[in-house]
């Protein structure tokens, strides 16, 4: 292993309130990028040298060294950035399927999301960047707000507001220039998702991939009925059961070519050697933590 980060899911996986819980004793962590030393002889779709991901989580990314058999990884291009392609296989992948699956955007469209500085936020702004759609970026209020709306505004926000910004009765002029966005994203849950819901378009969707805020979506029954709002669900590991691992892989060349082209680029990342652990996993939990933590075990 070359290096792994820690996501919030690793953590819930940990706590055992994830929706996939590896057989113990079992190693922590989902994602993250390695380098094969050797292979067996039957093996023809990776050779020593290669850097490879795992095709699925659960495999366990927080050590030194593994024995995987084939199928277990993917295969990624060795000249990307280490970070890029150790936080390649989650949030990117989730960031790009939520965009792509549930409203078919045109360029010049509008996205709205919550949690926007997260990894899949940082993704999802890159990406839609990328693919000309315009984003409302939506984040906590904290102490360096300037300094975390400059950054977002550099990877390709078009708009960052905080959570109360959100809640102003001036938000009516705002979408004078702007169009209704029909996509929302929510990784947060309770009031947030609801201000979400309560600036889609008629007919728009939310997707929820995530309750950082540990309470219930609440959608009013005026939206559902008058406004015809969506209330869908996204989880990468779902993805991939209903779909098959050719297509996993299309989906992760597709990002990569991105990552080539420098559209998307990695989270802000901290990295960490792997034997301070303990020190990574603190400061992965910590309120307001705009940096990623990454394992680093070479």
């Amino acid at each position: 292993m070359l290096a792994a980060p820690i996501n919030p899911s690793d953590i819930n996986m940990i706590q055992g309130n994830y929706g996939l819980l590896p057989k113990l004793p079992a190693v922590g962590g989902n994602e993250g990028v390695g380098q094969v030393v050797a292979v067996g002889s039957s093996v023809t779709g990776v050779k020593p040298g290669d850097w490879v991901i795992p095709a699925n989580a659960g495999l366990g990314t927080w050590r030194t060294e593994a024995v995987f058999s084939e199928e277990a990884l993917i295969g990624v291009p060795s000249d990307i950035p280490l970070q890029s392609a150790a936080t390649l296989s989650v949030n990117p992948c989730t960031a790009y399927r939520m965009l792509m699956d549930f409203e078919q955007l045109q360029p010049g469209d509008s996205v709205i999301q919550n949690a926007s500085n997260s990894g899949v936020g940082q993704a999802v702004i890159q990406i839609a960047t990328a693919l000309g759609l315009r984003t409302i970026n939506v984040v906590r209020d904290r102490p360096d707000i300037q300094k975390l709306t400059d950054r977002l505004k550099s990877l390709g926000a078009e708009h960052v507001l905080t959570e109360e910004e959100l809640r102003k009765h001036e938000m009516k002029n705002f979408f004078k220039d702007m169009p209704q966005p029909r996509l929302a994203l929510n990784c947060v849950g309770g009031k947030s998702s609801t201000e979400l819901l309560r600036h889609l378009a008629p007919g728009g969707t939310m997707v929820t991939y995530g309750g950082m805020a540990k309470q219930p979506v609440i959608a009013s029954v005026s939206q559902l009925i008058f406004k015809d709002l969506k209330l869908r669900g996204f989880w990468l590991s779902q993805w991939k059961k209903d779909h098959s691992p050719a297509q996993f892989k299309e989906l992760i060349l597709t990002l990569c070519s991105l990552i080539s082209r420098g559209q998307l680029t990695a989270p802000a990342c901290s990295e960490v050697p792997l034997q301070d652990y303990q020190r990574a996993l603190e400061a992965s939990m910590q309120p307001f933590v705009s940096s990623k933590q990454i394992l680093t075990m070479c």
